[in-house]
Formats: C-alpha cells, structure tokens, sequence
C-alpha cells in the first residue's frame, strides 16, 4: 500500500511517518513523507500530479495551519489553508480512487456544552473561532469531495490538545515558564477552566496504522488519549515530572488575551478503534514522553530548565 503523508515535518506528520515505517502494508520502500515542499498549502494545485506519478492508494492529511491565534487574525488565509486546500485535495483523491484520511480537531465544536459529555462523532459542529471554521471547511469539502465520486474511502479523524516532540508544546512551554517563575520566585499561572483531551502524537499516529491495517475506515472518528484535564492540572503534571518546586495557581481563560477564544469545553468522546482497544490515558502517555521532554528542556539551556 503506497500512503502518502501530508505536514511530514510537522509534530503529527512525522509521528505518523514514522509509525508507518513499522506498518509492513506500506512495504520495504514505507510511506511516502510530504513535507511542506511537496505539499504546500498554499499552492496545492498540483497535488494532482503528484498523486498519478508516485502511484498513491492512500493520503493522511496532516499538514494545516495550526497557529489559532494567526488563523484568528487572517481569517481568510486560515480559511484558504484549512478549507481550501483541503477540498483541492479531496477532490484529486476522489477521481482517481485515492483513500484519503483527514486530520481535524476538536475546535469545530464550540465548547459551550454544560453535561460533562465528550462530543461524539455525530453531534453538530458550531466552531466559535475562525481555525475551527478552516478546519470544519476542509471536513465538509472533502466529504463534498467524495459524495461527488463515490468509490474510495474518506475518514475525517478529530483529535485534540496534539503534544509531542517538535517545536515547543504545552508541556515543553510550561517546563520553560515553570523555570522562569522560579527563578523570580513567583507562581506559575494557567488557566483553570478550559478543559481538554491531552494527545500524545504518536498514539494518534499509531491509532491511524490501525485503522488503516483494518482496511475500513470511512466516517468520522475521535481520536484522544483517556481522561481529560484543565490547563492548569496539565501544568501540575509537567512540573511535578520537572521537579519544578512551583505553586500553580489556576486562572480563569478570560485573564489571558488572546486573538482566538478556544472552546472551554474542549472534550471528545473517543470513538472505538479496531482492536476494540481504547488510547491510554494521558498521564501514562505523558510518563512516555517526559524523558523525551525534559532532555530537551536540558539542551535549550537556561531557558528551558534549571
């Protein structure tokens, strides 16, 4: 099987590369890895002809523009990146009976909801902020995309609060403020009423494997680690694995200021993967990845941790 990663030098494209490499559907030669150079989304139009000459059966669409804050700033480009380019490429999938896996997130859904529920895969998305409005465009194009050309598969996966090597995550940033807090002898502030699914990159990426060895995969899935937490017992996690002798001290999300408003209710149902195997929880993912978070912390110095 020839698959095809969108976003390869991003956090999750990466992961998924390399859980591919492990996959032995994709063969001896693995996945075909698109970084931004043979992906843009910015000029997706000859993803076409990429398709026909590498002879590809199945695209993960990882690559997006995930800084919310820009997306809130240039609604538009957010709109043309997420949305657009996403249909550009659903579409070239779609005629050539091409399976194609898109990443979304949890911000297509607004937060709002007061029961304690996770969103499931079938409640209706109503985005509160332009990237989850890119991100839903590109879920409702590429389903226009493959209702036009019935034939091969189209899985939208959501997922949430991505962590993971790569650039600076939430974890990687809070080891860098908790740092800094104590060196002034301060608290350190996050924020105590957003609530979301803490995700390790590679469980997703090894969720996708899954789905894909299972050979039917079409429809939505939500795809989250267990559990979920604030920002704040985030952050109390990180420190407590930093070793970080710092108070932290909840704050409401109305003290940041911030050009995006994320969902307060940021929590997904996650939806049965083949194996019948839920994801572990995030804290078991976390213990996974503090080793690999705090080596880099190490290497970034002064600035990173003590």
């Amino acid at each position: 099987m020839r698959v095809a990663v969108t976003g390869a030098g991003g956090r999750l494209g990466r992961a998924v590369v390399e859980a591919l490499e492990g996959a032995p559907y994709c063969g001896p030669g693995g996945p075909l890895a698109w970084p931004r150079g043979a992906f843009d989304l910015d000029h997706p139009s000859d993803v076409a002809e990429r398709l026909d000459r590498q002879r590809v059966e199945v695209v993960v669409h990882a690559a997006a523009w995930t800084d919310v804050d820009g997306c809130a700033r240039d609604p538009e480009l957010a709109l043309a990146r997420n949305g657009q380019a996403t249909g550009v490429l659903a579409r070239a999938c779609a005629a050539r009976g091409i399976d194609l896996l898109v990443i979304s997130t949890n911000e297509v859904f607004d937060g709002r909801r007061t029961d304690g529920a996770g969103y499931a895969t079938d409640d209706e998305p109503s985005p509160a902020n332009p990237y989850g409005a890119s991100k839903l465009a590109g879920e409702r194009a590429a389903t226009a995309a493959f209702a036009a050309a019935p034939g091969a598969q189209l899985a939208v996966v959501r997922t949430a609060w991505l962590f993971g090597p790569g650039k600076p995550d939430f974890p990687a940033k809070i080891v860098a403020a908790a740092a800094a807090a104590l060196a002034a002898g301060e608290p350190l502030r996050a924020t105590g009423d957003e609530w979301g699914c803490p995700t390790y990159a590679a469980d997703v990426a090894d969720a996708l494997v899954e789905l894909l060895a299972e050979g039917s995969f079409a429809g939505f899935h939500h795809v989250v680690n267990g559990m979920f937490a604030t920002r704040a017992d985030w952050a109390r996690y990180v420190v407590a694995r930093a070793q970080l002798d710092v108070e932290v001290v909840d704050m409401p999300l109305a003290s940041w200021r911030r050009d995006s408003t994320p969902p307060r209710w940021g929590v997904l149902e996650a939806s049965p993967l083949p194996s019948g195997e839920a994801l572990r929880s995030w804290p078991e993912a976390m213990a996974d990845y503090a080793p690999i978070l705090l080596r880099q912390a190490a290497l970034a110095g002064p600035g990173g941790r003590p």
